[in-house]
């Protein structure tokens, strides 16, 4: 019988901003937490609230684990295959 997959998930990847503020985290629980939200907005990208903006750039999103206490803020492009991450803390 072939295998079936699960859904696809989006691809994650982080803006220059981002990356430095990863590069900051040094707690296991820290990693841990910010992996967890990871998988939840690549599973569901539209998962996170929509921030109000003017419509000249791509649509900011908020992701907000209150359990991990991390927000994440990010964009997913249009093909919806890529969540570019533009902020977050952990």
């Amino acid at each position: 019988m072939p295998r079936q997959h699960g859904p696809r998930r989006a691809r994650i990847t982080f803006s220059d901003s981002a990356a430095k503020q990863l590069e900051n985290l040094t707690s296991e629980a820290e990693i841990h937490a910010l992996d967890r939200a990871l998988v939840v907005v690549s599973v569901d990208p539209d998962v996170g609230e929509p921030i109000p903006s003017d419509t000249a750039g791509p649509q900011l999103r908020e992701y907000t684990d209150e359990v991990e206490r991390v927000r994440l803020l990010y964009w997913v492009t249009a093909l919806k295959t890529v969540v570019v991450v533009a902020y977050l803390e952990a």
